[in-house]
Formats: C-alpha cells, sequence, structure tokens
C-alpha cells in the first residue's frame, strides 16, 4: 500500500462515476481501484509511466485508462463531485465566489480532495 492509494471509503465516493466495462468482446479483467491508485501514485511521485511499481496494473494498462477517461471528461466529474463536498466538510460556501484554476494543479486536486474526504 502506498500513501497516494485510495482506501474503500474513498473509492466507494467515486466509483460509480467510472465507466462499466463495454459489453461485447473480451471481459475486463482490470480492476479500476487499482488503475487510479497507480495513476494518483503516479501523479503524486511523477514517475514515469514505465517505472510504475510491478503491483500495479501494467503501465500500459494504466495509460489506456488514463488517457480513455480524460478524453471522456471522467476527472472532470470526479472532480465537480467531491469539490462541493470538501468545501462544506471546510466549512465554506460550496461554490467558490472567485477561482484560478492551473492545469498541473487540476491533476493533482483529486488526490488531495480524496484525501479531505
Amino acid at each position: 500500500m502506498y500513501p497516494s492509494d485510495l482506501n474503500e471509503d474513498q473509492y466507494n465516493l467515486i466509483k460509480f462515476l467510472i465507466p462499466k466495462a463495454k459489453t461485447g468482446g473480451r471481459r475486463r479483467t482490470t480492476d479500476t481501484h487499482q488503475v487510479l491508485n497507480a495513476i494518483f501514485y503516479l501523479l503524486r511521485t511523477g514517475c514515469q509511466w514505465r517505472m510504475l511499481p510491478k503491483d500495479f496494473p501494467k503501465w500500459i494498462t494504466v495509460y489506456y485508462y488514463y488517457k480513455s477517461w480524460s478524453r471522456e471528461g471522467i476527472w472532470i466529474r470526479i472532480y465537480r463531485h467531491l469539490y462541493p463536498a470538501v468545501r462544506q466538510k471546510m466549512e465554506k460556501e460550496t461554490t467558490p465566489s472567485i477561482g484560478i484554476i492551473d492545469g498541473c494543479v487540476a491533476k493533482i486536486s483529486t488526490i488531495k480532495i480524496l484525501a479531505i474526504i
């Protein structure tokens, strides 16, 4: 287990936002919880895709899901789902009055939000 891993409660908060396996063809054999853990590990440590530890799914599989979920807007959905809960927990209004976003910060924000919840 790594510090960036999602525990079961954290994973349960977002698993319904992860796309279900497509029908037809081969069955999904990859655990999406482990894919998320690998992505968060990579984002947290800054390691290269090919240097992901061997206890995660193969790097090419993790990369495939990361790119696919990026194209489908899954990361934005996760962020939008968690953000109000975090603000509420911090005793703030659920929507900010002003905001600035940086692309690099946006990738890490989901990890930080899950850690707060």
